[in-house]
């Protein structure tokens, strides 16, 4: 079966959530996503890494980045590439899609 491509602007569900993501920037191993958290009138982010097949948090313990703006998501994707910013290791899961 052919897996579906992931794009910038397409939405994805991973299995342990309710809600669908928002993939903000991406390449072919990387994905940059964000739901809305509206008590805090700002969003949850995930990174997903596609050769590892896992997701999770950045490992700065200072976030640098406002998931909010796609500039910012975009800087993360770049920084990911080049080892700069990493998938934090406490703070991963396996990576599981829901759906189609």
């Amino acid at each position: 079966m052919e897996q579906k491509k992931l794009y910038e602007g397409n939405k994805i569900k991973f299995a342990e959530e309710k809600q669908m993501y928002n993939i903000r920037a991406g390449n072919d191993r990387y994905l940059i996503c964000t739901k809305p958290f509206n008590p805090r009138h700002t969003v949850l982010y995930s990174i997903v890494d596609l050769l590892e097949n896992i997701r999770g948090t950045n490992d700065y313990i200072l976030n640098p980045y406002d998931y909010s703006l796609t500039t910012d998501c975009r800087q993360c994707l770049k920084d990911l590439i080049s080892g700069e910013a990493k998938i934090s290791t406490r703070n991963r899961i396996p990576l599981k899609f829901e759906g189609k």
